[in-house]
C-alpha cells in the first residue's frame, strides 16, 4: 500500500457480529486497514438472544467495536430511522473518507446516513442476500425496493461471486453490472490449513469413536439452513452404514425444534450436538464429510474452512456455492431438498473419500486475507482518486 499525507479514514458498517463468515470478515479487515495507511473503526449492532456472539474474535485481533444497539438484525422503521440519525451524527464526527457497510439492514441505514453526511466513497458488500428462503413474497419485495434505492446511493456494490453478481443484477434487477466487482472472501485459514487429518482430539472431546464414519453440519440453527434435511438423509444413511454418527456444531432460534425432530427420528444415540465452539479446526480435522444443505446461501465460511482443512464437502447447489466448489470439482453439489440424492452423495463420499490437497491448496490462494487486503487497497485508491 502506498502512503499519503495522512491516512484514509474507513467507517465500516455490520448489523452484529454474530458467528459466521462476516463477523469475521469485517474483523479481519478493520485490523489489517490499519496504520500507517488507513485508520479504520467499525460499527456494529448487538446480537440476539439465541445467536453466538464473535465481539471476541474482533477484540482478538486489536479492534473494539463501536456498539450503536439499533442496527441489530430486527426491524423496527421508528427504530431505524433513529439509526439513521445515530450514524449520520457518528459519520459527521469521524468524517470518513470512506463507508464501507456489510449485511442488509446495516447496508441500508449506513449508506443512507453516509449519502447524507456527504461522505466521498460508499461501498456496500452482499455476503449473500435475502430474496430467497427468508421472507414471504410481499416482505422480500419491498427487501429488493430497499435494495434498489439504496444501490443508487453507493459508487461500487461487491459480490462474493460471479454468480451473486449475475443474481444481483440480472435476477432482481438490484443494479447493472458495471456497479458490482466481485471480491472473494478473505480470512486467516492458517489453523486450517496445518490440522492434521483424522488427529482425534475432538472426537475424544466428545464421546466419538475414532473408528466410525464422521458427518457434521456447522452454522446458525435458522430455516434457511435446513437443518431438517440433514437429520432427513441421517435416518437414510444410518439404514446403509448403522455405525455412522452425525455431530450439529452451532445454536440458534430452532434448537429445540432440532432436538425434538432428533428424538422424533430415533437419532438420540448418534447425534452429539456441541454448541457454538470457538476452535473449529480441530473439528473438521475429524470429519469425514461436512454437509451444506442450506436453501440459499451466499459464500459460507465453513465450507471455505472444512476445504482449507482437507475435509470432503456435499453441498446444495444454491446460491453462490457451486462458484466456491467449481462447478462440483471441489466438493459435491446436490439439488436443493433432494433427501435421497443428499443420502447417495454422503454415502459415495464416506466409502470413497476424495484427495483434499488440490482444494487445500486452492482455499490458501483464493481466500486469504493478505489477498483480499490487496484487492480493496486497490479499489478503495482508485474510487477516491476519481472522485478527487
Amino acid at each position: 500500500m502506498e502512503s499519503q499525507t495522512r491516512p484514509i479514514r474507513i467507517l465500516r458498517i455490520i448489523a452484529r457480529l454474530n458467528v459466521g463468515g462476516p463477523a469475521i470478515h469485517v474483523a479481519l479487515l478493520t485490523e489489517k486497514l490499519s496504520a500507517p495507511d488507513y485508520e479504520s473503526t467499525l460499527v456494529c449492532g448487538t446480537i440476539e438472544a439465541s445467536e453466538g456472539d464473535m465481539t471476541y474474535f474482533a477484540r482478538s485481533r486489536g479492534v473494539e467495536p463501536v456498539v450503536i444497539p439499533a442496527l441489530g438484525r430486527a426491524l423496527n422503521p421508528l427504530a431505524d430511522i433513529r439509526t439513521i440519525w445515530t450514524l449520520y451524527r457518528l459519520i459527521r464526527r469521524l468524517k470518513p473518507d470512506i463507508v464501507h457497510t456489510h449485511t442488509a439492514k446495516a447496508g441500508f441505514t449506513g449508506r443512507v446516513a453516509a449519502r447524507l453526511a456527504g461522505v466521498p466513497v460508499i461501498i456496500h458488500t452482499f455476503h449473500g442476500h435475502v430474496f430467497h428462503g427468508y421472507f414471504g413474497p410481499r416482505k422480500t419485495q419491498a427487501f429488493m425496493r430497499l435494495e434498489q434505492l439504496a444501490a443508487r446511493l453507493t459508487d461500487r456494490l461487491i459480490t462474493l461471486t460471479d454468480a451473486l453478481r449475475r443474481e444481483l443484477a440480472d435476477d432482481y434487477r438490484i443494479a447493472g453490472r458495471k456497479k458490482i466487482v466481485v471480491l472473494p472472501l478473505g480470512f486467516d485459514l492458517s489453523s486450517f490449513l496445518h490440522a492434521a487429518r483424522k488427529s482425534g482430539g475432538f472426537r475424544r472431546a466428545w464421546n466419538i469413536p475414532e473408528a466410525v464414519p464422521l458427518v457434521g453440519i456447522v452454522g446458525r440453527m435458522v430455516p434457511v439452513k435446513n437443518h431438517a434435511l440433514f437429520l432427513e438423509a441421517a435416518v437414510k444413511l444410518r439404514a446403509q452404514m448403522p455405525d455412522v454418527r452425525f455431530v450439529m456444531v452451532g445454536d440458534g432460534e430452532l434448537r429445540a425444534e432440532i432436538e425434538a425432530q432428533v428424538d422424533a427420528l430415533g437419532l438420540r444415540d448418534a447425534v452429539t450436538f456441541t454448541g457454538w465452539q470457538r476452535d473449529l479446526a480441530p473439528i473438521y480435522a475429524d470429519l469425514d464429510v461436512l454437509v451444506m444443505c442450506s436453501v440459499n446461501e451466499g459464500t459460507p465460511v465453513s465450507v471455505i474452512e472444512a476445504l482449507a482443512a482437507g475435509c470432503p464437502v456435499v453441498a446444495t447447489a444454491v446460491g453462490g456455492l457451486p462458484d466456491l466448489l467449481d462447478g462440483g470439482a471441489l466438493g459435491r453439489l446436490v439439488p436443493s431438498g433432494d433427501v435421497d440424492v443428499l443420502t447417495a452423495a454422503l454415502a459415495d463420499t464416506l466409502r470413497n473419500p476424495p484427495d483434499m490437497t488440490a482444494a487445500r491448496g486452492l482455499m490458501q490462494e483464493r481466500y486469504s486475507i493478505d489477498r483480499l487486503v490487496r484487492d480493496l487497497d486497490a479499489l478503495y485508491r482508485d474510487l477516491l482518486a476519481k472522485k478527487r
